[in-house]
């Protein structure tokens, strides 16, 4: 076998093509992978410019593994990819979403990038162009990619690595400069570096697959770096293991030991260390200390580390810190979660130590850093750098300055992105709090508001006590959109009260804490002003005692807990660099856009939501007004119908529901299909935004409360649009109602009807099976409701209630078992018609007969 090393462009070079055979698996990389290849060319895309002199070499990527195929005349030179195939597979995906980026403001360019990467010459025609092929399985999602086809991005691993790239680097480059993509595109083709082993004629190209690919399990980090250690101590190993290596190993843990020997490298400057690298790094580091002073300076190096250990428990578990104020501030840290904050407290931890700081500046450094993360948080900056950032601190910070002082300059520095105060104030009042961060980050935040109140009695907030509650109900009644009609009328600005609902309702000045979430529900303000106002919680006794609760009152709130938090969570130094470039929320519904998958839709008021862009109007307004947004064709109005003022702005003369239809969105009448609309949370996942679980769903309006006349127009509607069925399935329902159920009604235009068998909050509270839209013309399966109630959080269940829909005629319900728990799919109400109303109400009962 011949062994090479080579970049990328040498590679793919010339007319050769890449084939993946049969006995190679599908295309397996995930998002880890995926960010994991974006973060090293990032920073082999950073190298190499004025700012950063070019090391020599670049970036290792690994193997590849190839067996040449003799060539036929006039065609390509055949290599058959026996290792390797998940990493070459990902470059091309990349080189494909860069051109695609492109395109949008450099056709020309975007050309070169099509030719350069992907295909051979023009003269080879048919499979013979491409450069890679794929797996047969793998094939048609590719050559999709590759060829532009409307189906493009779909949701299978090609799809999903595709439009991860299009997403990051529609954040890395929102505006379309070819001289920012052009680091990328040369750190592409130049700094990414492999090693190509070529099979010999003896060479058997399985039997090496099978050697390469063995099933055995891979050693840890840890694992190899005391293999490492303890070959280098033949005559001191018993010792050290007895005294160092083995009480560190057993107070920290495999994976614990692994971070600190990552955190080792980080305070010794090493600021881009990778944790899945620790082995490496620490080798390197360490053959110098044994080249130096042998095995007793290996020695001395491990007790340095147990040292370090020792300060990493506090950090870890901070019960153990002896100090009463920073054992505080390091417990609010441990709270927060996560491994960001690691390199920053073991730092001051170590200098506290050293006898270079004191309890009270430990305190303030740490400080500092939990305002960071939680400012971040508040003003929906992006959480992916905020590791790197805060890894760099103790290499970064200013030796010349007091350690307190030192970090708060260094994380006041401009492009790290510490909120100021009218940010803060400002990003409390607008934005859409309860889906920042995650749900650990936001109860911790409301909590730390609530001690804020200097309560006599502090509440005990054991884990699992409280939840978030909406003082306006996330689904209004009458009763509360009566009371928004009149503030949007004060107003005078011609809004909507269910406009205004939607801008204030997940704000942070509408959410609170509380364990009486199922008692509150969606009542009306009198009686959660009750409630709340028997509550332990200052902030609930401060909510019940406002006369009413609208939009002034909402926005005072959130004043008011501003002011709280900005004094909390001190700001940055005062600075003459402000905020720059497109707003954050118009970034994040750009990455949005570029990561939806072909063949799926969202709505403008979910776009608007999801990613705190204001109203679905001023979504619809922005994406009007663009012409390099990707995808903005797959968003459209709530009820699955095109905007009346939608137009491509590129010439095109299709209509967006043609476009759509290419993709594979059927449509009813005017309607997409709604099996085909992707959830908030799928939303909020593309935008890597950990979106709370799905809020506990109040049950659909019931017939006999105000409102009483959906009942009517459910009836009207399902008699204009789909008389035949109404005939059948009116009489079904009122005998669901009859044997003990309930019929409830939506409150949007389009009232749809759900057969609810019981009400209430948790998994054994309300449930129904599916949800009835008359004008759509559609049935929808909550199996993502159910999964979260007794009994259908079965998995079997909800499989068997998928299997029974499904002999239906004409309803297909193509969802996998393990997607169940997260989808909401529909089927045609025109099937509700003879044996298809039979079985249907076969299916109802079955369901009432497993709740009972």
């Amino acid at each position: 076998m011949e062994a090479r090393e080579t970049t990328f462009q040498k590679l793919i070079q010339g007319d050769n093509q890449f084939q993946i055979p049969l006995y190679q698996r599908t295309y397996s990389w995930e998002a880890k992978e995926h960010q994991r290849l974006w973060k090293d060319l990032l920073e082999q895309a950073r190298t190499g410019t004025e700012h950063e002199p070019s090391p020599l070499g670049g970036h290792f990527l690994g193997s590849l593994v190839l067996d040449p195929r003799p060539p036929l005349p006039d065609t390509v030179q055949r290599w058959v990819v026996i290792d390797g195939q998940q990493r070459l597979t990902t470059l091309m995906l990349l080189a494909c979403a860069l051109r695609d980026h492109v395109r949008a403001f450099d056709s020309a360019k975007a050309s070169l990038i099509h030719r350069r990467y992907l295909v051979n010459e023009e003269d080879h025609s048919g499979l013979d162009a491409y450069r890679l092929l794929p797996t047969q399985a793998d094939r048609p999602s590719y050559l999709a990619c590759l060829d532009r086809d409307p189906r493009a991005g779909g949701e299978d691993s090609i799809g999903v690595a595709y439009r991860f790239f299009l997403a990051a680097l529609a954040e890395y480059d929102p505006v379309g400069e070819w001289e920012r993509v052009r680091h990328i595109d040369q750190a592409l083709r130049h700094r990414l570096t492999l090693v190509t082993i070529t099979a010999g004629p003896q060479d058997n190209a399985f039997r090496i697959f099978e050697s390469l690919n063995n099933t055995g399990k891979p050693l840890s980090q840890s694992d190899l770096l005391r293999n490492y250690v303890f070959m280098q101590l033949p005559r001191l190993g018993e010792q050290v293991y007895e005294k160092i290596w083995l009480p560190l190993q057993s107070e920290l843990g495999p994976e614990r030991l692994t971070t600190l020997a990552w955190l080792d490298l980080i305070l010794r400057g090493q600021a881009r260390a990778n944790v899945g690298e620790v082995y490496q790094g620490q080798r390197g580091r360490m053959e110098r200390i044994v080249a130096a002073g042998g095995e007793e300076g290996l020695r001395e190096d491990l007790s340095g580390l147990r040292r370090l250990g020792h300060l990493f428990l506090r950090v870890l578990e901070p019960e153990r810190e002896p100090d009463k104020g920073l054992r505080v501030v390091l417990g609010r840290l441990a709270r927060w979660g996560g491994e960001a904050h690691f390199p920053p407290a073991l730092h001051t931890l170590d200098q506290m130590e050293r006898g270079a700081v004191d309890a009270e500046q430990a305190v303030r450094t740490l400080t500092f850093v939990e305002s960071f993360l939680v400012r971040r948080m508040i003003c929906r900056e992006p959480s992916h750098s905020v590791r790197q950032l805060l890894a760099g601190l103790p290499s970064g910070i200013e030796r010349d300055h007091p350690l307190p002082e030192a970090v708060h300059r260094y994380l006041s520095a401009a492009r790290r992105g510490w909120p100021r105060d009218e940010e803060v104030r400002k990003a409390l009042r607008t934005q859409p709090f309860y889906w920042q961060g995650s749900g650990r980050h936001r109860l911790y935040v409301l909590r730390r508001l609530e001690e804020d109140y200097a309560a006599p009695e502090p509440v005990d907030f054991s884990p699992g006590w409280a939840t978030i509650e909406h003082v306006l109900p996330q689904r209004a009644g009458e009763e509360w959109l009566t009371m928004l009609a009149e503030d949007a009328e004060a107003a005078g600005k011609g809004e909507q009260p269910q406009e205004l609902h939607e801008a204030l309702v997940h704000t942070l000045g509408n959410l609170t804490l509380t364990g009486e979430n199922s008692r509150l529900s969606n009542h009306p303000y009198e009686r959660k002003q009750q409630i709340l106002d028997q509550s332990a919680l200052r902030m609930n006794r401060e909510i019940a005692a406002a006369g009413r609760w609208g939009r002034t009152e909402i926005l005072a709130r959130a004043d008011g807990l501003a002011e709280r938090a900005v004094r909390i969570w001190p700001g940055p130094l005062a600075a003459d660099h402000g905020p720059s470039g497109e707003r954050s929320e118009w970034q994040r519904l750009r990455k949005v856009l570029a990561a939806l998958p072909s063949g799926k839709w969202t709505t403008y008021k979910d776009l608007a939501a999801v990613t705190g862009a204001g109203s679905p109007q001023t979504v619809g307004s922005y994406l009007a007004k663009r012409t390099d947004l990707l995808n903005a064709h797959r968003v459209l109005r709530a009820d699955g119908t095109s905007a009346p003022e939608f137009a491509w702005l590129d010439g095109r003369t299709e209509t967006q529901q043609e476009a759509l239809e290419r993709e594979g969105i059927a449509f009813h009448g005017a309607a997409a299909d709604r099996a085909r609309k992707l959830s908030p949370e799928e939303i909020a996942e593309l935008a890597g935004l950990d979106r709370p679980r799905e809020p506990e769903e109040e049950t659909p309006a019931l017939s006999g409360v105000p409102g009483a006349d959906r009942a009517a127009n459910f009836r009207t509607l399902l008699l204009a649009h789909h008389p035949g069925v109404a005939e059948g399935l009116l009489p079904l329902l009122e005998k669901w109602r009859k044997d003990g159920g309930r019929l409830g009604y939506g409150a949007a235009d389009e009232t749809s009807c759900s057969p609810v068998l019981r009400e209430g909050r948790g998994p054994h509270g309300s449930l129904w099976p599916v949800n009835v839209y008359p004008r759509s013309g559609l049935v929808e399966v909550v199996f993502a409701h159910l999964a979260r109630r007794e009994p259908f959080t079965r998995p079997e269940l909800l499989a068997e209630l998928r299997d029974r829909l499904r002999t239906l005629p004409g309803v297909k319900l193509e969802v996998p078992d393990a997607q169940l728990p997260r989808r909401r799919p529909s089927f045609p109400l025109d099937t509700l018609r003879g044996d298809g109303l039979t079985r249907f109400a076969e299916t109802l009962e079955w369901f009432r007969q497993q709740s009972l």
